[in-house]
């Protein structure tokens, strides 16, 4: 099952809607998909859509108001090796706020502020239930599916100090979506970032140092999750900061974010 949030009306409202090959049905009363994950049934409530038939466009970030958006750095293993570090014995968990986000077909905000923007192509999970302490198994449970980020980073701003903040943060930079794909649908996927066509980033979620279900159960230890919280999981090798000499992007760049069984992402930088 694909589940996506879908612009409607001219005032700002969003839909939560079932994907199909033919385009999207509305969950009549549900909101976003987000609120769609707060109902223990949201699983029979998505299967019975019957709402309004719309095409696969005006899509918003799948889940447009997470309570938390965590992101892992490090979690790949050619990236680290890229970066020159060893490999992590925890996850490096860093947060991203909901403000950063932005559809799967939006512009990425270009700002003034910074020359350094970069891509980082992401698997997302997202939670589907209140977990607390979870066991590997209530971990596994807890995961109502997947979709693709693009961690987009302001790399000067990231190295301003050893805290990553304000360069994973700027607002109107993280595309999420293009829909939520159930976990039942999706094990492992090629992942790959092209910015102007030109390939740069090509890797296999099958290369995560620590899984999606890990992350759940070692974050769920000190914080817990509810539904609609997503949890960045990291990016491949391929990042334009780690090329000699760095690669940035610039307005106009077109960058397309991809994983195999999931969809991808679509974004123009600057509009």
């Amino acid at each position: 099952m694909r589940l996506a949030t879908v612009r409607v009306g001219d005032g700002g409202g969003t839909a939560a809607a079932v994907v199909d090959d033919d385009g999207l049905t509305v969950i009549d009363g549900v909101p976003d998909v987000g609120s769609l994950l707060t109902d223990p049934s949201w699983r029979e409530v998505a299967a019975g859509a019957d709402g309004e038939q719309l095409a696969l466009d005006a899509l918003a970030p799948v889940v447009p108001r997470p309570g938390k958006v965590l992101c892992v750095g490090l979690n790949y293993r050619n990236h680290i090796k890229e970066m020159g570090r060893e490999l992590p014995e925890h996850p490096t968990l860093f947060p991203k706020y909901p403000e950063t986000l932005i559809g799967p077909y939006d512009p990425i905000r270009w700002s003034a502020h910074s020359a350094a923007l970069d891509w980082e192509a992401e698997l997302a999970v997202v939670v589907g239930a209140r977990v607390f302490e979870a066991s590997a198994a209530e971990a596994e449970a807890a995961i109502a599916g997947y979709a693709v980020l693009n961690d987009v980073t302001l790399r000067d701003y990231q190295y301003h100090t050893t805290q990553w903040l304000p360069g994973k943060n700027f607002a109107g930079t993280t595309p999420l979506g293009p829909w939520l794909t159930t976990a039942d649908a999706f094990t492992d996927g090629r992942i790959t970032t092209t910015v102007n066509g030109s390939l740069v980033q090509d890797s296999s979620t099958a290369d995560l140092v620590f899984s999606p279900a890990e992350l759940i159960g070692y974050v769920s230890r000190f914080l817990p999750l509810a539904p609609g919280d997503v949890i960045a999981t990291g990016t491949p090798g391929g990042v334009g900061h780690a090329r000699k000499p760095p690669v940035y992007l610039r307005p106009g760049d077109v960058v397309e974010t991809a994983i195999e069984g999931l969809g991808s992402l679509r974004n123009v930088v600057g509009g």
